[in-house]
């Protein structure tokens, strides 16, 4: 998929990352850590962040001209953001001086603000709110039901059918898929009170794109997902993954700062290369219809790079 952020982008992107995060004491080593990461594994900068001095709003906002540019400069302004912890006012409001001269504004900063104002309970109901508008887009097509259908839930004959996958042939990606709730315990879809469309969608993205259910794999595949499409239903998952693995707002407890573990922060950068890189989106195609294919023919059908671990 196309890069949003071309070279002409690369230094002014990271300047602005900088200057973003250089509140109080600066940078946390989480923040310096990601924007060098991004700076390497996503930008290509040979020497990452080294070298780059921090740039103020209003020059930010005269480095990017158009509306993609902006708002992929504030998602990963919002995502810098963060991975400050504790996060406080200070951070809040020099994340808003930037997003405000970029020129727009989205649920991300509701989520944030409310996060530091009001606690976990309140970026929790706001994050919510976001995602129930955007869930019908995240059901596996095939299952998603009429135009504003309830979602699907437990399903005793959807179970049995995903069950059936076993039967599929080895190395397929319908095998790969059960295999994926065997080896981590997971229920599978429509034996218990979860949404099973958007689990189905969401968990047959995890086999594609490689990556385990755990908090880096997890972020790293909003990530992916996001550099493949930047779409508001993209974000808005990419906000969830955060939520629960790294900010914590929908955990209802302190942060987990899984991008401040050794390696995380190249793992999810690089996510969002492998994303751009991608030839389609296979995040939203009817994964069910293509379950006896070859897990390798799906890769190479949607351009999906090899994980770099």
């Amino acid at each position: 998929m196309p890069r949003i952020l071309d070279d002409r982008h690369v230094r002014p992107a990271v300047a602005t990352l900088l200057g973003c995060s250089d509140v109080g004491p600066g940078p946390t080593d989480e923040q310096l850590a990601l924007i060098d990461a991004l700076a390497t594994a996503y930008f290509g900068l040979d020497a990452g962040a080294a070298g780059i001095d921090p740039m103020e709003p209003s020059a930010a906002a005269a480095s990017f001209s158009t509306a993609a540019e902006r708002r992929r400069m504030r998602e990963l302004l919002v995502t810098v953001e963060l991975c400050r912890h504790p996060l406080g006012a200070d951070q809040v409001a020099r994340t808003d001086a930037y997003i405000q001269a970029l020129g727009a504004d989205d649920a991300s900063s509701d989520i944030i603000r409310d996060l530091v104002r009001d606690g976990v309970a309140a970026a929790a109901a706001d994050f919510l709110r976001s995602f129930g508008e955007h869930e019908p887009e995240l059901r596996e097509p095939s299952l998603a039901g009429a135009r504003g259908s309830a979602p699907v839930t437990t399903d005793p004959d959807l179970a049995a059918r995903l069950a059936r996958l076993h039967a599929c042939p080895a190395g397929s990606l319908g095998r790969a898929y059960v295999e994926f709730y065997d080896r981590h315990g997971f229920a599978i879809p429509g034996s218990d009170d979860q949404p099973a469309a958007v689990f189905v969608a969401h968990d047959m993205c995890h086999v594609i794109a490689d990556y385990e259910p755990d908090g880096v794999g997890e972020i790293a595949l909003g990530a992916m997902q996001l550099a493949l499409t930047d779409s508001d239903v993209h974000w808005i998952q990419f906000l969830g993954n955060l939520g629960v693995h790294e900010a914590g707002y929908l955990t209802q407890g302190a942060a987990h700062a899984s991008l401040g573990r050794p390696g995380a922060a190249e793992a999810v950068a690089h996510a969002l290369d492998r994303g751009s890189r991608c030839t389609g989106d296979f995040t939203v195609v009817d994964h069910l219809a293509m379950v006896d294919e070859p897990l390798a023919d799906v890769r190479r059908r949607y351009g999906v790079p090899p994980r770099e671990r």
